[in-house]
């Protein structure tokens, strides 16, 4: 069992870091010289940044193994967050 925890572990960091270089691919265009924001890049950090929020809960804070309420309030609150930060991203876009 400790051999199985270890490689849960080891491929949750891989994908932790493998999200990270996929940001930086993302965001490394060329980008004109111009500070313009770009919605595509804007939502694929939250989206990638709230995907590594719930591996990190599921398996460095050990939440899968919690009772399933606290495992469906997590997801909750990640979801709540997400609306909250992309809806106010996209409610600030249409009022400018």
């Amino acid at each position: 069992m400790h051999t199985a925890f270890n490689k849960r572990l080891l491929i949750g960091w891989l994908v932790l870091s493998s999200i990270t270089l996929l940001y930086l691919l993302v965001d490394s265009g060329d980008h004109g010289g111009t500070l313009e924001p770009s919605t595509v890049i804007t939502s694929a950090a939250v989206v990638m940044a709230l995907i590594k929020v719930r591996i990190i809960f599921q398996e460095f804070m050990e939440v899968r193994r919690a009772p399933a309420l606290l495992c469906r309030l997590t997801d909750l609150w990640i979801l709540l967050i997400a609306a909250g930060l992309l809806g106010s991203y996209y409610v600030g876009l249409a009022v400018q």
